[in-house]
Parts: C-alpha cells; structure tokens; sequence
C-alpha cells in the first residue's frame, strides 16, 4: 500500500530546475544588457522605453523557475496540483522563448538551425548532477553557476543575437525536460492515485481494523453473541441464532 503523503521537495536536483535557474539569471542579464539601449541606433536611444517588455521576459523566466518549486513542495499533498504548476512553468517558459525567437528575427536574423554548428554544440553541453550533501541552498546556487559556465561561450558574448540564439536552445531544452517529468508525473498518479484516493483507503483500512477488534454485543432479542453481516444497505450486527432469532442491532 503506497504511503498516504508522496515524497515532497527535491526540485534542487532536477536539471529542468538548473537549467530554469540559468534560464531566470541570464534573462535578467541579458534585458539589463539589451533592452536597454538599441543597439541598431545610436546608444542613447531606449530599446524599451517603458519597460514592458523587460518586465514580460523577466516574469516570464521567474515563473518558469517558482512553478517548478512549488509545484515539487505541492507533490506530497496534490499529484494533480503538481502536474498543473509543473505545466505552467512549461507554458512560461514556452512565452519566453517566443520572446527570444522575436528578438533574433526583429533583427533581422534566424534562430540557428538545430544542424548548424553553433546549435550542436549548445545542444551537446551535458548538465551534471546536483552534488548536495547538507546545505541545499548554497550547493544548488554554486551548482547552477558552475553549470552556467558551460555556456559562457555564447552568453557573454556582446552580441545579443548570439545571446538570445543560446537562450533559445536551453530554454527548449528546459521545455523538453518538463514535458518527461509531467509525462511521469501522470504515471505515478495511475499506479498510486492522488492524495484523496490514498487517504479515503487508509480511513477505510483504519474501519476495519477497528471493527476487527470491537467485541460482539448481545442480542438484543435472545442475548446470544452477534457477527458481522452486510446486506445491501452495508454492514450490521446480526444474531448468530438466525434464522431461529432475527435480532439485528447496527453497528
């Protein structure tokens, strides 16, 4: 019988999570970089002038990171719950990308092809795994930077096409990785059920065990000892003597 609470937290050693950590702090990054200023113009000139576009890209990131821990903190309680935040960290994520992908052709360039070089080479950066041992915070916040430099080639690069064409990849490769864990979400919910279904059993278990141990009362017509019976109504003491006596008493 499965445990009635799911295993909850451990969003630090996802990748999806580091690369979504990567993905927010480069966002940031890059608006303070670029949407500053047009860099088509001359360098006086704002790019971006009442900031909404900054705000949509930076949110955007930022929801795609906190959906991933909430919904992770969520698990235990809510398999459904958890598969809805881990869907709309996918659905921010997939806004921010659009965003990148606008960036790049307003400029009148192309999101790298996946078989040209450059996008290869993004692509076959491997993320390692979460080394934690006591200090959660600290370890995960070195770990994402560590793995942030694998990238460095592309994102401290001064020109915001190569910038945002880098962004581009690892955010689809964040989406990729959402997608799996929302397809393995759904498959723990069949085999286990939700929160509700496990609780409803246990209470159910928990009845039995106690009726198990109740003592058989009287008859309250022949005095003689009494058994669990069920009819279609559900369950009830009935006289061991049946048919001679049909003394009932419910439970």
């Amino acid at each position: 019988m499965p445990e009635l609470f799911d295993k909850h937290g451990g969003f630090r050693k996802l990748h999806s999570f580091t690369l979504a950590t990567i993905v927010q702090l480069e966002t940031l990054r890059f608006c303070r970089r670029f949407l500053t200023h047009d860099h088509r113009q001359a360098p006086e000139k704002l790019y971006d002038p009442k900031g909404r576009h900054y705000d949509q890209m930076t949110q955007a990131a930022r929801s795609g990171r906190q959906n991933i821990i909430e919904g992770s903190e969520r698990s235990s309680t809510s398999k459904d719950t958890e598969m809805k935040l881990t869907d709309v960290a996918r659905a921010s994520l997939s806004e921010l990308r659009g965003d990148y992908e606008i960036f790049i052709i307003d400029r009148g360039e192309l999101p790298w092809s996946a078989h040209s070089p450059e996008a290869k080479a993004v692509n076959a950066i491997s993320i390692d795994n979460a080394p934690f041992a006591d200090d959660m915070v600290h370890e995960s916040a070195r770990h994402a930077l560590t793995q942030r430099r694998k990238y460095a080639r592309w994102l401290d690069s001064e020109d915001p096409v190569i910038v945002a064409n880098a962004m581009h990849l690892i955010i689809g490769r964040a989406l990729n990785m959402l997608k799996s864990q929302i397809a393995a979400q759904g498959k723990a919910f069949e085999e286990t059920g939700g929160f509700s279904e496990r609780l409803m059993t246990k209470r159910l278990e928990a009845r039995e065990g106690q009726r198990a141990t109740e003592p058989a009362p009287d008859c309250p017509k022949c005095q003689q000892p009494m058994r669990l019976r069920k009819s279609a109504k559900g369950e009830f003491w009935g006289c061991t003597a049946y048919p001679d006596c049909k003394g009932t008493k419910p439970i």
